[in-house]
């Protein structure tokens, strides 16, 4: 079982360690505020305490954690403190919350290992992301329209293009093949209707994000 570490109580760190925690996800939650932290310990382990303090983050177990979100609004200086402490602490990887442009190029300069905007990107998407670890990178074309990169369906796995049908069963078009290890990945950038799915195979798709969703 994944251990995640959220820190910031807000909407979106409250929303997101919920969506996690019904996706059976052990979910540490920290914040300075008692009330918001007495609501989330139905469904995370709740603690009050400062993000901002490495020491407080080390005895809250954010040192054990496989990801840690950073999810704190409008206090700039404390989400670069919280992204600073947890990557001291080892956390293999940390997404930190960024209310503009700058604030992220200073995260990411910092050590964050990815970086969020809350009026871009969902947190249930973001909680299935690190829940699956199945679409690695969704880009929007248009409104409600995504590419993204995805592991081949288990239900598809084995079958042909032609047999598993994507664009008529899941409304999804497959616009390459991603196979091989990851130090050596070639991409069948125009697949035929006879290629095979593999089992370690990743789809590059495009369709309605809602689809892509679906099916990954």
């Amino acid at each position: 079982m994944k251990r995640i570490g959220i820190i910031g109580a807000g909407r979106f760190g409250m929303s997101l360690a919920e969506t996690l925690a019904n996706g059976g996800m052990e979910v540490v939650l920290i914040d300075r505020n008692r009330p918001a932290m007495q609501s989330a310990s139905e469904f995370a382990t709740a603690l009050q305490g400062d993000a901002t303090q490495r020491q407080v983050l080390e005895e809250a177990g954010f040192r054990e954690c496989d990801v840690v979100v950073v999810a704190i609004g409008s206090n700039i200086e404390a989400s670069m403190m919280a992204t600073a402490n947890c990557k001291e602490l080892g956390v293999p990887r940390v997404v930190s919350k960024a209310t503009s442009e700058l604030h992220g190029k200073i995260l990411r300069r910092i050590g964050a290992d990815s970086v969020v905007y809350p009026d871009r990107d969902s947190a249930h998407r973001l909680a299935r992301s690190i829940t699956n670890n199945d679409a690695v990178d969704f880009l929007e074309v248009a409104e409600g329209y995504s590419i993204a990169e995805i592991e081949v369906p288990a239900s598809v796995r084995g079958m042909t293009l032609a047999e598993a049908d994507l664009r008529n069963k899941s409304g999804v078009t497959v616009l390459c093949i991603r196979r091989g290890d990851p130090s050596h990945v070639r991409s069948i950038v125009i697949p035929q209707p006879s290629d095979k799915l593999d089992d370690d195979d990743r789809l590059v798709v495009f369709g309605e994000t809602k689809q892509i969703d679906a099916l990954s």
